[in-house]
């Protein structure tokens, strides 16, 4: 009887990765398209005004590849040359031509640049935004009054899951295997040789953080300010739900007067009647008084207004924010003001030089982008921009 013979072949596992290839080149260039729109789609008013449940689209390049472009205008393609012809030669233009691809008065005859539309859902957009975004100057405080769950993995086992298969364990037991036996070397993986990654649940303690998110309701803070104003809590509310376990907001709604309202009333809510910030100011030191000490939280009120505020009232808004920056990490100051109008609550906050003072002039929805990356990174520029 003959000998069996085997053949070692070595399959190319690169052709079978294509498909996963293609997927992930395809979610690069859907992350670097939201990247570059970033401060257009996080103000686009059919993720807001839906509760981020709406999918928008983005214009994502693509790439040209050679194809044959038949001309159905011309019927006679057939034809014999010179002799003198080489690769590259235009054999023949149709009609008169044009100034180019979207320029001058009438059509063009070049080719553009190809795009297509990628579904982009909130989720995604959050991915990218989150990503460079956290509390500044989070601290650690003497007394920790919540603890987060966490999973750590810390034993290898012979039962357990198919996708917790630790692969180097594994192998490493094959190898001891078949040196234990006389026969060195990678043959074959057998049962016993398999190894799982188990996993713990462990609690780790977390300081506590709270937001103060204040916005000024008045007469005075228009359609287009309020919903500045509402898109960049929107973000804000999302960010620290999805990075943070534990951080409580807390909504204070403002005129003359303020209270703390719940989250839907805050979001959708309007008000009237003239503005005194202070009020809001009054009510987030009380706040820290009584229910939120020093002590045992992390504090950042973040205030949001036209600018338009009572006169008498500035001289004592710069008393409180200077009280409110010595208990708490940052203070923020958003102030929509399109028009570029003389603000005299800007004017007042100046001359503010603390370095835990941020402010950001909003001039046009884009630059809700910047109020997010000015108030929740690690360093920012301490004057409004």
């Amino acid at each position: 009887m003959a000998p069996v013979r085997f053949t070692v072949s070595k399959e190319d596992w690169s052709l079978h990765r294509k498909g996963y290839q293609d997927q992930q080149r395809h979610r690069d260039k859907v992350r670097e398209a939201i990247r570059k729109n970033l401060p257009d789609l996080i103000t686009e008013e059919s993720i807001i005004m839906t509760d981020g449940r709406q999918i928008v689209k983005v214009p994502i390049r693509s790439l040209d590849e050679y194809r044959f472009r038949f001309n159905y205008e011309k019927q006679a393609h057939g034809g014999t040359g010179d002799g003198n012809a080489k690769p590259g030669d235009v054999l023949g233009r149709d009609g008169e031509p044009a100034q180019g691809p979207g320029t001058g008065p009438g059509a063009g005859d070049q080719p553009g640049i190809d795009y297509y539309e990628a579904d982009v859902s909130v989720e995604d957009i959050e991915e990218v935004l989150f990503k460079d975004l956290e509390l500044p100057e989070l601290k650690p405080k003497d007394e920790f009054e919540t603890e987060v769950t966490d999973i750590r993995f810390n034993d290898v086992r012979k039962k357990g899951l198919s996708s917790n298969i630790d692969k180097k364990r594994t192998i490493l037991e094959t190898l001891k295997r078949n040196a234990m036996h006389g026969k060195p070397g990678m043959h074959h993986i057998s049962p016993d040789d398999l190894r799982y990654k188990t996993w713990e649940e462990i609690e780790e303690p977390r300081s506590n953080a709270v937001v103060l998110a204040m916005m000024d309701t008045s007469g005075s803070m228009g359609v287009f300010e309020k919903y500045v104003a509402r898109t960049f809590f929107f973000w804000t509310v999302r960010f620290l739900r999805t990075k943070y376990q534990k951080v409580d907001i807390v909504f204070i709604a403002h005129h003359t007067e303020a209270k703390i309202v719940s989250e839907t009333e805050f979001f959708t809510k309007g008000e009237s009647g003239g503005t005194i910030c202070s009020s809001a100011y009054q009510l987030a030191l009380d706040l820290v008084d009584h229910e939120y000490p020093v002590k045992r939280w992390n504090i950042y009120p973040i205030h949001f207004s036209d600018g338009d505020n009572l006169s008498s009232d500035n001289e004592r808004c710069v008393q409180l924010v200077n009280e409110l920056m010595d208990k708490c990490n940052i203070f923020g100051y958003g102030e929509v003001n399109q028009y570029q109008r003389t603000s005299t609550l800007m004017s007042a906050y100046r001359h503010i030089h603390n370095p835990k003072f941020r402010a950001v002039l909003i001039r046009e929805k884009g630059d809700v982008y910047k109020a997010l990356t000015t108030f929740f990174s690690p360093a920012a520029d301490q004057q409004a921009s």
